[in-house]
């Protein structure tokens, strides 16, 4: 037991890990503390924010029987669309996090892309699932639809948003991070996860650096009833010399089938406050010059903002026991609609590997991978968004010309297109590189460690019917054809403890045929053998203690 003078000197150290950038110490979760730990509140992790990446975290956090309280500035909930696209891959992950329900049949099916110059269809670009085995298709949705439906799956979890919470403080050492909230409670957490968005108070508190710039200027967005007579399968872009005009089809409202998404690019804007009233207006002269719609077929709006697109990116994932996700740790342009499918997936990630440090399975040596595996994911993802932002406002003869006579020929192409979609749904995303993949031979069969593995039609031990990623999220599949897998179950378990099921898959195509394959709850690969090769428990062991294999 520490003297008080001491515990008192660790907690006044704001922000400063006492065992360096990433303590490995172990930390005392909720269970853990006694009365003799003058807190009012404890938690395994305490989730700050209660957008898409921290709800997100918290059902996965929950799914493994972590602690958790989530808090969040706000009065309430949100009612604004603000987000409206979440590729496949995110969908994927509601999936795996039991948060999908009707979302699907909710969604608007906005899956196609037809972009105009001068009044004339140009380019007509198809999103789908480009063949990587998704049975989740991308969700046109408002954000608050979304949020609700991870807030909904919280609760059923056991879980709930502390609303009106506003974290105003908080003092790390080497057990874990004391918050202190805007109503004078502290809340002794082990793990502290920042979701707060763009302007988030954690990483400002922790001291991370967020460098980068402005890259547009201002942005105007509307969700507003609008009569067009335009086809509503789909979005639809104008491409002009002033700035581009976007359109995409919103889920009906009331039973008005009628709402569409808005957004216009304004060049050489000022930070000026536009309201909703001068938004709608500058959409309405905005309409006719750049799309030759009529203004006044433009009604009431349902939600109007102003944005002005930044790039940045947190020098740092985590800090001691302090770790960031979602746009607390990136942000970028809103082109090919990213944001929100890359917090989420940052969350998946981070989930499991913290319920393993937390349940006292890994050190937390573990969570380095996670910095590893997913900062450099949103270093590309700035780097395409940025590149398609700048194209869609160039303005010069030369931008116009490259966009027009070489650059549209090439997208109108089927093989472009579906690299397209992989890319923005992220299905494509893998780990290859980092420090959890091991030494992968160039030529290895595929999926390789490090792969997302597609959702496979199994069977489990009693001979009933499942997917792979329904049988995900909380748990580690180990994937053999016929039983080979309780072979390795008691070793894997051993490991993991029963978060581990073994399945077979049905259809050899796609699947193991002599091999064992070990899979993570998010769905990637962690390790593939034969039997007679050294089994799945050394990678773990590799994984689980160092950090790296």
């Amino acid at each position: 037991m520490r003297h008080p003078r001491e515990t008192e000197r660790l907690r006044s150290i704001v922000c400063r890990p006492s065992v360096g950038r990433h303590g490995t110490e172990p930390f005392r979760s909720s269970r853990d503390m006694g009365a003799g730990d003058a807190m009012t509140g404890s938690a395994d992790v305490l989730v700050v924010g209660a957008g898409p990446a921290g709800l997100a975290l918290a059902c996965a956090l929950r799914l493994h029987d972590v602690d958790v309280r989530v808090i969040d500035q706000a009065p309430g909930a949100a009612t604004t669309s603000r987000a409206n696209l979440l590729h496949a891959r995110g969908a994927e992950v509601l999936d795996r996090l039991g948060a999908l329900g009707d979302l699907p049949d909710r969604s608007a099916p906005a899956l196609v892309l037809t972009t105009y110059i001068s009044g004339r269809p140009a380019m007509t670009i198809r999103f789908g699932d480009p063949g990587l085995g998704t049975a989740r298709p991308a969700l046109v949705l408002p954000q608050a639809d979304i949020e609700a439906a991870l807030r909904d799956r919280l609760v059923e979890l056991g879980g709930t948003v502390e609303w009106s919470s506003t974290l105003v403080d908080l003092n790390q050492d080497a057990d874990g991070v004391t918050a202190v909230l805007d109503s004078g409670e502290t809340i002794r957490a082990g793990w502290l996860a920042g979701c707060d968005g763009a302007h988030s108070t954690v990483r400002k508190l922790a001291g991370i650096g967020f460098p980068g710039a402005p890259l547009t200027d201002q942005w105007l967005l509307a969700d507003a009833h609008a009569d067009f007579g335009l086809d509503r399968a789909g979005g639809h872009g104008w491409a002009h010399q002033d700035g581009p005009l976007f359109m995409m089809p919103m889920p009906s409202v009331d039973g008005a089938d009628n709402v569409w998404r808005l957004m216009a690019y304004l060049p050489g804007s000022t930070d000026e406050k536009l309201q909703e009233p001068e938004i709608m207006e500058r959409f309405r002269r905005l309409l006719p010059k750049r799309a030759g719609l009529a203004g006044d077929r433009l009604r009431d709006a349902i939600w109007t903002s102003v944005y002005r697109v930044h790039r940045r990116l947190a020098t740092d994932y985590r800090q001691g026991h302090i770790l960031l996700a979602g746009d607390a740790a990136h942000i970028h342009s809103p082109s090919g609609g990213q944001g929100m499918i890359t917090g989420i997936g940052d969350a998946e990630n981070l989930g499991w590997k913290l319920a393993l440090v937390i349940h006292g399975r890994a050190k937390a040596a573990l969570l380095d991978t996670y910095e590893a595996e997913r900062r450099p994911l949103a270093t590309e993802v700035l780097r395409t968004t940025s590149t398609i932002a700048r194209l869609q406002i160039g303005n010069g003869p030369l931008v116009r010309l490259l966009t027009r006579w070489v650059l549209m020929p090439i997208f109108r192409q089927p093989a472009v297109q579906r690299q397209g979609t992989l890319v923005a749904s992220q299905l494509n995303v893998n780990y290859r590189r980092g420090p959890l993949a091991g030494r992968i031979a160039r030529f290895s069969r595929h999926p390789r460690p490090g792969d997302r593995v597609a959702d496979l039609s199994c069977q489990r031990h009693d001979g009933t019917t499942t997917r792979l990623h329904a049988e995900l999220g909380g748990r580690w599949g180990l994937l053999a054809a016929g039983n080979r897998a309780q072979a390795w179950h008691e070793e894997v378990s051993a490991r993991l403890g029963d978060r581990v099921v073994p399945l077979a898959p049905i259809d050899r195509q796609g699947g193991p045929n002599d091999e064992v394959w070990l899979i993570r709850p998010d769905a990637h690969l962690a390790w593939r053998g034969q039997s007679g090769a050294d089994g799945p428990g050394r990678w773990l062991d590799a994984a689980l203690q160092q950090g790296r294999v």
